[in-house]
């Protein structure tokens, strides 16, 4: 069939942290005709695994992968039907992936959790990029890197997290030697979902740079690796190391399975995996320097390209066209944002709150929203530290917790509901600010992602930056990046940056930081300053014998 450029779709596929979205979009403008979202029917499993119902240890975060394949059975034909599409003027499909979201296979690319000899074995599951009982294996790496002075340590801002492919992988040595003798390849699942889609596995040029600690052809070096771990020597060799695809090529065709499973044509191109945030930045039309998307959902992720290579303190990553082709990508994140928000409603906010927002028929987080917004800066008389998910950047440490100062039995919960929301930006601000100090100008701030969505939220961030503050102009901006990228492995466009500007969408500075509030911020972000130091640069380390002794307690109760 041949399909003119005017009818020519692409779909993007999103895979979140509790779901996954597929969108249905037009090649020639980038118009979004449909879409639709599966739930994982396993959601997060950090509790207890199915499998036994026997309770994870503290900072475990697992999926079912069988979750993902669902996405593709269930979204992608429901977006089409939501669209009005015909499926056979879809010219290819784009995936995006949370990150480091890493899958133990066989050779064929079977995950190991459903051979029915680890069934019951926890480490033969999905490890979750939010994942962090690692620490200990990212503490040693990062202990024996900066012995060794190994020339990639700086490029991730001089540590290496306990989310990525390393420290998880050492943990699954360690902790279960049977399940990582029989994992013959350790896939991030943006190139699992890819290998399931082509039945090829191609591996992708971001994760692998941001996650796999790749830099200039090469992963760490075996002495390295046997000095970390005998039994590690040939982590890279035998388990990770594969044939490279660059972001926006074609990963392979449509298999007749995943045809079946979508009911789009077979062949189709299908582009190489991507990860959610780094997808996004095209999704935006961020494609010059300066320009830092803040992807603001469940975590942060903040992304940014410049012309030049320079060294940031505590950035996740650098990597070469790490994002658009002939820039060095940067990455730096939050471990969690809108994770907190929801925690605190869940857990904090008093059956009151609760009653008020069902009889005005608005969700919680809008009341506590609305009175939030009543109040003058500094008038609730806290700060909060935002590492109830640990840190990400610029301390890359997941054993930092949760603190809120100055609470008294006048607090109520708006009150430490804004006070988190604050927080958050003020540790965007701490990003920003490592950036620029290092020679990375940041001189927009565009926020994709589902919390655009409070004004409030918006508004406090261009404040306490002192950033304008531009909003993705979709509403599921990694999914149309993903597509964006699926026009190009279709050939419809020459590159990214030409799809970006055809497709890409944004609405440049709608919040702007009003001087009064930005001057007001200053005395708040610099107490915040002193707490993010004195707990998190070692002036106290009460945060980090919390959780041992948490660990402690709950490994004497199983």
């Amino acid at each position: 069939m041949v399909i003119d450029p005017q009818d020519a779709l692409v779909v993007g596929v999103d895979f979140g942290t509790l779901s996954g979205r597929a969108v249905v979009v037009r090649v020639r403008d980038g118009a979004e005709l449909g879409s639709a979202v599966h739930e994982y029917r396993h959601g997060v499993v950090d509790r207890v695994l199915p499998a036994t119902g026997r309770a994870l240890p503290p900072e475990w975060a697992l999926q079912v992968p069988s979750d993902y394949v669902d996405v593709l059975r269930e979204a992608i034909p429901s977006a089409l039907a939501a669209a009005g599409a015909d499926p056979r003027h879809v010219i290819g499909v784009g995936t995006d992936f949370t990150a480091c979201t890493m899958v133990p296979t066989t050779a064929d690319g079977t995950p190991l959790c459903e051979l029915p000899e680890f069934a019951e074995q926890p480490h033969a599951y999905v490890k979750l990029w939010k994942h962090h009982a690692a620490q200990g294996q990212a503490d040693r790496i990062n202990e024996l890197a900066r012995k060794r002075e190994e020339p990639w340590l700086p490029r991730y801002g001089g540590l290496i997290s306990s989310e990525w492919e390393f420290a998880k992988g050492l943990q699954l040595l360690e902790e279960a030697p049977e399940v990582y003798a029989a994992t013959e390849h350790w896939v991030e699942a943006a190139d699992w979902i890819i290998w399931q889609l082509t039945g090829t596995y191609v591996r992708n040029a971001c994760t692998a740079g941001y996650k796999g600690i790749r830099q200039d052809g090469t992963y760490p070096s075996q002495d390295f690796l046997r000095e970390l771990h005998p039994g590690f020597e040939r982590f890279v060799t035998d388990k990770l190391d594969h044939e490279i695809g660059a972001l926006g090529d074609r990963a392979g065709g449509l298999s007749a399975e995943a045809a079946a499973w979508t009911g789009l044509p077979e062949g189709i191109a299908v582009a190489v995996g991507n990860v959610d945030a780094h997808v996004t930045a095209p999704a935006a039309n961020a494609v010059e320097p300066g320009q830092m998307v803040a992807i603001m959902g469940t975590s942060t992720c903040h992304v940014l390209s410049g012309a030049d290579l320079r060294e940031v303190p505590g950035m996740c990553g650098v990597v070469d066209g790490g994002i658009i082709p002939g820039l060095w990508g940067y990455e730096a994140g939050q471990s969690g944002v809108g994770d907190i928000f929801g925690w605190f409603v869940e857990h904090n906010v008093p059956a009151d709150y609760q009653r008020r927002a069902a009889e005005r028929g608005i969700s919680v987080h809008d009341l506590l929203t609305e009175l939030a917004a009543e109040q003058e800066i500094g008038e609730h008389g806290l700060v909060v530290l935002d590492w109830h998910s640990g840190n990400r950047s610029v301390l890359v440490d997941h054993e930092l917790s949760g603190l809120v100062v100055g609470q008294t039995l006048a607090t109520r919960a708006e009150d430490t509901y804004r006070a988190l929301f604050e927080a958050t930006a003020f540790g965007t601000r701490t990003i920003v600010d490592a950036f620029v100090a290092s020679g990375v100008p940041v001189t927009e701030l565009i926020v994709a992602g589902g919390l655009l969505r409070n004004e409030l939220l918006m508004q406090i961030y261009a404040d306490v930056t002192g950033l304008p503050l531009s909003v993705i102009g979709s509403e599921q901006g990694p999914a149309l990046g993903s597509a964006i990228h699926a026009a190009v492995a279709a050939g419809a466009y020459p590159d990214i940056r030409a799809a970006a500007a055809a497709m890409g969408s944004v609405r440049r500075g709608v919040y702007q930081p009003v001087p009064a509030n930005v001057e007001a911020y200053q005395a708040l972000y610099a107490d915040y300053v002193e707490l993010h130091d004195h707990f998190g640069r070692g002036g106290n380390d009460v945060m980090h014998r919390l959780k041992a002794r948490k660990r402690a307690a709950t490994e004497g109760k199983s």
